[in-house]
């Protein structure tokens, strides 16, 4: 089963401490939604909200249509995947994927046959009566997914559950929670703060800060087209022009007052914004790509960061004329 999540006007205080400030939010059913957002911004606050971990000072959730007011965690139809993967060291791969039906009474048979079916979904078919220590990180990250599942909630809440793999790692999981979350069709609401693992594998990002929503969209559309500074900010690497009545620190811009926010792909020799004639001060090969920091004759104070070919090599000193090929302005 699933069901969608209706977040209204949600506040949240710790004594004078606002945590979350009347947060809307509507995530569909079989969705797939990423809380992004820097420590303290309030998105680990909502998924505990959502969960049942912690009531709302004021506002009301609703799963599925029912107000989740006053009902216990116990007694939600949802779930949550931890960092600390949380499993019983004592307990056999099938007993503690089976945990969860165990208290609601399923019987010894019945639980095994779920529990092996639930490790097969994560990969792990065949390890029934092997223990959480015999494992790596990323394959006791997998059972706390299948213990998760094994219950069939409406919605599956995950709390940063990638955080404590390696990179190479991480992205490998990344791509199984997805494959997943397709096969199953549950809803997912995943806390990161990892800009990387939202856009790999949310249908939606929701960027938070300061305990309300910054953005929110399909990844494409917060990275390409952010709504706020801080989301631009947060994203990824963005330059930063301000403008005032077509006039910039690089000269007379055919754009809209406000602050230009240029992705460092988006400038190249051929765009069509035109940047002007920008010294090259440094540069850093990142393997896919030439980082170069460069500035604009017309304001040598003025740094930019671009993002060159692969093959592209530069000397320090020369002089490129760029532009830029996409561009949003955002107000100041």
């Amino acid at each position: 089963m699933t069901a969608g999540v209706s977040i209204r006007a949600v506040t949240q205080r710790y004594g004078s401490a606002l945590a979350l400030d009347g947060v809307d939010l509507e995530i569909t059913a079989g969705e797939f939604v990423v809380l992004l957002g820097p420590s303290g911004c309030g998105k680990t606050t909502l998924l505990n909200i959502i969960g049942g971990f912690a009531e709302p000072t004021s506002g009301a959730v609703l799963i599925g249509g029912r107000d989740m007011a006053g009902v216990a965690a116990k007694d939600r139809p949802t779930t949550t995947v931890f960092q600390d993967y949380a499993l019983f060291p004592h307990m056999t791969l099938a007993e503690n994927v089976g945990f969860g039906l165990r208290m609601r009474g399923m019987a010894k048979a019945a639980r095994d046959a779920k529990a092996a079916e639930m490790l097969a979904l994560v990969g792990l078919e065949g390890r029934a009566a092997r223990r959480p220590h015999e494992l790596s990180g990323g394959q006791r990250q997998r059972v706390a997914l299948a213990r998760a599942l094994a219950v069939e909630p409406d919605v599956l809440l995950l709390d940063e559950p990638l955080g404590a793999l390696d990179l190479k790692l991480r992205r490998a999981m990344q791509d199984e929670l997805k494959a997943i979350q397709r096969r199953v069709g549950t809803t997912f609401v995943h806390v990161t703060h990892d800009q990387e693992e939202a856009m790999a594998i949310a249908d939606r990002i929701v960027v938070m800060n300061g305990g309300k929503i910054a953005d929110i969209g399909p990844p494409r559309e917060v990275y390409l087209r952010p709504k706020s500074l801080f989301s631009a900010g947060f994203m990824g690497e963005v330059n930063k022009v301000p403008v005032v009545g077509g006039k910039s620190a690089l000269g007379p811009l055919a754009v809209p007052d406000g602050v230009l926010c240029i992705r460092p792909e988006a400038i190249s020799e051929s765009g069509a914004l035109r940047l002007g004639p920008c010294r090259v001060e440094e540069t850093t090969f990142f393997g896919t790509y030439l980082r170069a920091h460069v500035s604009p004759l017309a304001a040598p104070d003025l740094r930019l960061v671009v993002h060159l070919a692969q093959g592209a090599a530069p000397e320090l000193g020369s002089v490129l004329d760029l532009g830029a090929q996409d561009f949003v302005v955002l107000e100041a």
